[in-house]
């Protein structure tokens, strides 16, 4: 009976090289993409994409969001690009360290070559403050942005400052030092990011409409996870662009989410003609 054990072997070693075969292989897609979408519109691409799915690792959830490594490339992607020649930025995140989502949105802001933000799907929070940054603002006609008020974190939860602010103003005698803390952290926030919102908002408006739009994004108005469309953003003041590139979602596709689970929209990715109409029936002579 021939030994059929290296057939076991061969297996176990396909589980290890395949994905990384496809991960090479996906990595020069991604490249080639790249490159022709800079050659198209003679600028630098960068892309801050992180899926909102979680991954598992040892059955506890992973999610990505803006850090400060995510700064420290960006910026590093700035620097090694040429004062005057413009840049290219695909956002699609649920938000981050403000510190990082701020240090990015003013390196982009103090470009000199003009500065295009794409959201292809959403920017929330610190993703709608860096998209603020941008000279132009393109967006898909379903895409959305969100409000970028102050959330603060504690041991028990995190809480929207403005909403810390609006519970201390109740009376109560009986709160305690943390608390009365918390309100003092909450207040200082929400001034910080409305100043830091509108900074970057004077560049392309007038000193009254950047402190209205600010306001209305900063202060807690909405709930944190509010969607701003195309059409509220444009009322609110902000200028709004929709003509998106098609290599945007080319680019979308080639950075997909690892997940071994059934996915929970299924269709055939394959663009769909009108149904041509119905032919007139033939008629017959008596």
């Amino acid at each position: 009976m021939p030994d059929l054990s290296w057939l076991l072997w061969l297996f176990i070693l396909a589980q290890f090289f395949v994905p990384l075969y496809q991960k090479q292989m996906l990595a020069l897609q991604r490249n080639r993409k790249f490159h022709a979408f800079e050659q198209r519109r003679r600028t630098r691409l960068i892309t801050m994409i992180h899926r909102q799915e979680t991954m598992s690792f040892l059955g506890f959830p992973i999610a990505r969001y803006i850090d400060i490594e995510d700064s420290e490339q960006v910026l590093r992607a700035i620097r090694l690009t040429p004062p005057d020649m413009p840049i290219d930025l695909i956002i699609h995140t649920p938000g981050g360290l403000v510190l990082a989502a701020e240090q990015i949105a003013f390196a982009l802001k103090r470009h000199k070559g003009k500065v295009t933000v794409f959201v292809p799907h959403y920017a929330m929070s610190g993703g709608a403050l860096i998209a603020l940054a941008g000279d132009e603002i393109v967006m898909d006609p379903n895409a959305v942005l969100g409000p970028v008020d102050p959330q603060l974190g504690t041991q028990q939860a995190a809480f929207p400052a403005a909403s810390v602010l609006k519970a201390l103003a109740q009376p109560n005698p009986n709160r305690d030092d943390q608390t009365l803390i918390l309100g003092d952290l909450a207040e200082k926030a929400l001034r910080q990011v409305k100043a830091t919102t509108k900074r970057l908002l004077l560049e392309h408006h007038s000193e009254a409409d950047a402190e209205r739009i600010a306001t209305k994004l900063a202060s807690g108005e909405w709930t944190h996870d509010y969607a701003l469309d195309v059409e509220e953003l444009r009322a609110l003041g902000v200028a709004v662009q929709e003509q998106m590139p098609r290599e945007v979602y080319e680019l979308m596709d080639l950075f997909p989410q690892t997940s071994q689970r059934r996915p929970g929209v299924e269709f055939i990715p394959l663009p769909y003609a009108p149904a041509p109409p119905p032919l007139p029936r033939k008629t017959e002579n008596p």
